[in-house]
């Protein structure tokens, strides 16, 4: 089971945002963004910030994608 952040990629261009935007908004390092950006696994509390700075809940901007490892690419 692998995560995808498409969502949240999508969500920053809908919001007219960049990533580093969202590093100074929610406060997560550049290297958690890399990590999202590769689809790994971040802490919960990561999520929870990026969702607080962004107005939006846990499935808006991750979705599991069943029968694929971390890190494999759909």
């Amino acid at each position: 089971m692998a995560i995808s952040y498409k969502k949240l990629w999508k969500l920053l261009i809908d919001k007219d945002m960049k990533k580093k935007d969202l590093e100074a908004v929610s406060g997560v390092s550049h290297y958690t963004i890399n990590k999202l950006n590769r689809g790994e696994n971040v802490n919960v509390d990561i999520i929870a910030r990026i969702c607080t700075a962004l107005g939006c809940e846990p499935n808006d901007i991750m979705e599991i994608i069943p029968g694929i490892q971390a890190g494999e690419q759909k």
